[in-house]
């Protein structure tokens, strides 16, 4: 799990950092937390040891949903993330969607509190945020998403000046 979101407390550093997930080291406001998750800390069995996040990969459901709230608990997410069905696609999801699974790529955030989240495996994940740190967005950046422009269409989503925009390229399989 891959995201930025708005929220003043990172008393969750500590947290994240034992169980080895990743923060990133990018000149983001204050308001802007971010955290790329690994495989430590979740309750699923092999071979979706241990924290799963994905529901559409054949791995329990209730151990999904259990991994999903222990995030949201250690993280202190301040909402429920809006959790996509990603596609390999160029796809930009507001926070807005009324229900389910939204078949998206990439969300995001314009309201303090909401929670812009992506999952990848060997994939590239892509975070975004303003200077202002009013705005935040995610993207799945696989190598068809790359190539079709699912960054462009996330940052065309923003509405402000790239200029004004932060990014971070989080872990990914290399060739």
């Amino acid at each position: 799990m891959n995201t930025p979101y708005q929220n003043d407390s990172s008393d969750w550093a500590t947290t994240t950092k034992a169980l080895g997930w990743i923060i990133p080291d990018w000149p983001a406001p204050d308001n802007v937390n971010a955290v790329s998750t690994t495989r430590n800390g979740g309750r699923s069995a092999a071979p979706f040891d241990s924290l799963n996040l994905g529901d559409h990969v054949g791995d329990n459901e209730r151990d999904v949903a259990a991994n999903r709230q222990r995030v949201g608990d250690l993280l202190q997410l301040p909402t429920e993330p809006l959790w996509l069905e990603q596609v390999h696609g160029t796809v930009v999801s507001g926070m807005d969607a009324s229900s389910g699974y939204p078949k998206a790529d990439a969300s995001v955030a314009f309201k303090a509190g909401q929670v812009s989240i992506i999952m990848t495996a060997d994939c590239l994940p892509v975070l975004f945020c303003d200077r202002a740190g009013t705005r935040v967005a995610s993207a799945h950046a696989g190598w068809r998403g790359l190539c079709d422009g699912v960054l462009e269409k996330t940052l065309a989503q923003m509405e402000c000046d790239a200029s004004d925009i932060l990014v971070w390229l989080g872990p990914a399989i290399g060739a």
